[in-house]
């Protein structure tokens, strides 16, 4: 792969999940803005103390560790994270599409396939013929139904994945930028 397609293709994975994560921030906002003054007290207690399905996929911890790990490594989380979210993401768009106006019920969960499909190709890149030995990309997703049992009805777990599929593209965004900071050995690659 030429180094300018493959700049390219870095500049366009970041803009997709800049994309996806500015509407995870306008779904929430907007889905907050629906609630009652009550509703909304009861919420921001609720998601500091919850849990997210892809907390389990083993990710840098701060701005320190997201530094040191490799151009490889963070696009490898990245890929993760947006295959945690193939799945939860019909849900998300049901969940959106009934209380919220985004566009198309398939809009996100097309957008995360172009991305995932987008960070492969970079993936394939970066290992250049030699065989990929990451063993974390056979495992299987953690709790890959975890956000489809969920009820479309429940205020509580709708706020809390929209919050979580927020946080994501959030990790994702940031990993995507250093990753590309990184490709082009830029030595200030600070976040």
């Amino acid at each position: 792969m030429l180094a300018s397609d493959n700049q390219r293709l870095f500049n366009n994975a970041v803009i997709r999940v800049q994309h996806l994560h500015q509407l995870a921030a306008k779904m929430i906002n907007d889905f907050e803005d629906s609630l009652l003054p009550e509703e909304r007290r009861q919420l921001s207690k609720i998601f500091p103390l919850s849990f997210c399905n892809s907390d389990y996929i083993e990710a840098p911890t701060g701005k320190d560790e997201t530094q040191k790990s490799s151009m490889l490594k963070l696009l490898r989380i990245s890929f993760r994270l947006i295959e945690s979210w193939e799945f939860p993401s019909q849900t998300l768009s049901g969940t959106v599409s009934n209380s919220l106006t985004v566009g198309s019920p398939n809009q996100i969960t097309e957008k995360l396939a172009d991305l995932k499909m987008g960070i492969s190709v970079l993936i394939k890149g970066c290992l250049d013929g030699q065989p990929n030995m990451d063993d974390n990309d056979s495992l299987p997703l953690p709790f890959e139904d975890f956000y489809l049992t969920m009820g479309e009805n429940n205020l509580r777990e709708s706020f809390r994945l929209l919050a979580c599929f927020k946080k994501d593209m959030h990790k994702v965004e940031t990993y995507l930028r250093v990753a590309n900071c990184r490709r082009s050995l830029d030595s200030n690659c600070t976040l």
